[in-house]
């Protein structure tokens, strides 16, 4: 891997992205507009739900958002016989993969900067942690998402396959992560299955900095998130095809 050739395949998909203004809205905006939604729902209940339910969505939001968009937009390269131009050059598939990845990890970065901007200094979700260590978990599992999506993309043959990936890779973990029923208080067998999710790991992180559980336990967590993201880049480089048949 040749780390002029992975920025450069970061910057080209900086460039595309910008000039895509509808995908920077749905990237950058559409989460925030989501948690003001839910704050905007749970505002005169009791009980604050938006303070149980907001710290797991700013896991959650991110990641699914982040997962759609790449495993389309690597589809639709492969799909339009760019990626097969760009490995015939001096460039292998882990170049790609990681200048994919550090290209919508910077737009990762901001969109958890704005979501965590927007739901401490707007929202007034309470945090016992550190704000710092929410951003960077927030900004792990977009990247999380991002390498999921660059994954299962090599399985897919057209965008509308690649969508049909959400329900059969992000439902599930939606379900099991914790967000609806405690993880603790789910059937043997689920919880044994959420133990091996990574979304699961990462609305652990956000519900720990929430209760001002011990930090060691947040980074054990992020440590979690951040390998299973480095094995998805590694079996994406391993199952990229050049082209869709």
């Amino acid at each position: 891997m040749s780390p002029r050739i992975t920025l450069a395949v970061a910057g080209r998909v900086l460039v595309q992205l910008r000039r895509d203004p509808r995908t920077v809205v749905l990237l950058l905006v559409v989460p925030c507009l989501l948690l003001t939604l839910l704050w905007w729902m749970f505002e005169d209940s009791l009980g604050n739900p938006f303070g149980r339910f907001g710290p797991a969505l700013l896991a959650v939001f991110p990641f699914i958002v982040m997962f759609l968009v790449t495993s389309v937009t690597t589809l639709r390269e492969r799909s339009g016989g760019t990626l097969e131009r760009l490995l015939a050059m001096p460039m292998g598939r882990l170049d790609f993969l990681v200048g994919y990845a550090l290209a919508f990890g910077v737009v990762a970065a901001v969109q958890a900067l704005l979501a965590v901007v927007v739901s401490v200094g707007f929202l007034d979700l309470d945090i016992a942690g550190s704000v710092l260590l929410l951003g960077l978990v927030a900004v792990a599992d977009a990247v999380l998402g991002s390498a999921l999506g660059l994954f299962v993309s090599a399985f897919a043959r057209t965008e509308f396959q690649a969508v049909q990936f959400l329900p059969a890779v992000v439902f599930p973990q939606l379900l099991l992560c914790g967000l609806f029923v405690g993880r603790d208080a789910l059937p043997d067998v689920l919880h044994a299955a959420s133990d091996v999710l990574p979304l699961s790991y990462a609305v652990d992180a956000m519900t720990h900095l929430t209760r001002g559980t011990a930090t060691s336990d947040v980074w054990l967590d992020l440590l979690v998130v951040a390998g299973f993201a480095v094995a998805s880049l590694g079996l994406g480089a391993a199952t990229l095809r050049r082209r869709t048949p």
